[in-house]
């Protein structure tokens, strides 16, 4: 069996690490907080639930996280978020995992929208790969979107149950992380050389809301499908206005 370290990155993270630690106890071999210098309780808790906690000065989400990777004392790792959690039958499915031989393993993640679960508008199943040898593979993509990459060649085999995603507890919460996440988007297009033309700024929100409303279905989320899908739309317009600011 596969001894697993389980790591999490953290920021003034005290609403929601408790709960995140809690899930993976009798999961983890190891587990190891990395923290950018959190000015709450955040440290307090990680050591309340036996984690290993280290400080760490943040340069972005990819980066922090292959940082953060080096820090676990087992190749073997599963990624969370302190905002994330593992559903019971996910707890399962990862202990048989230890025994296999697969290079990675894939599961859902299924969010936490103000008190609703989201099961539309493309927020689900939102396969994730989170669960690796860490040998064979590292996080890529544009911050602040990571994803991890593993090698060609490569078994990846799927998991069940969810990573259970406690994403946004108020309205203004979302646009909160809308303000952050577009300023780095807008950022890192642009060290890419991407531009912010009129169809980008205008045509890309309008098809992101009725491809989220619409053809994923977020109209059967009630509510709270509606506003996922209009502040979608609104971010998409925001990562280019900003992107186009920056010419």
């Amino acid at each position: 069996m596969r001894l697993l370290s389980v790591v999490i990155i953290t920021f003034n993270e005290e609403r929601n690490l408790a709960r995140c630690l809690a899930s993976v106890q009798g999961v983890a071999d190891d587990i190891v907080v990395v923290d950018s210098f959190s000015t709450d309780r955040t440290e307090a808790i990680a050591r309340e639930h036996g984690a290993r906690f280290v400080q760490h000065a943040f340069t972005g989400h990819i980066e922090q996280k292959n940082w953060a990777i080096t820090q676990a004392e087992h190749p073997f790792i599963l990624s969370l978020d302190a905002d994330e959690a593992l559903d019971e039958t996910l707890r399962d499915a990862i202990m048989m995992a230890k025994q296999s031989d697969a290079d990675g393993f894939t599961m859902n993640r299924l969010t936490n929208y103000c008190g609703s679960w989201i099961r539309h508008g493309g927020w689900y199943p939102d396969v994730k790969l989170r669960l690796w040898d860490s040998t064979k593979g590292r996080w890529t993509g544009i911050n602040p979107h990571d994803r991890y990459e593993m090698i060609a060649g490569a078994r990846i085999v799927h998991l069940g149950g969810d990573i259970l995603h406690y994403s946004y507890y108020t309205r203004l919460d979302h646009y909160r992380q809308v303000e952050y996440f577009t300023t780095i988007a807008a950022k890192a297009l642009k060290e890419k050389g991407k531009r912010a033309g009129w169809d980008k700024r205008w045509l890309s929100p309008v098809a992101k809301f009725i491809g989220a409303y619409f053809f994923q279905l977020g109209l059967l989320d009630g509510a709270e499908g509606l506003t996922i899908a209009r502040i979608s739309a609104y971010a998409t317009w925001l990562k280019y206005e900003k992107l186009r600011e920056l010419d």
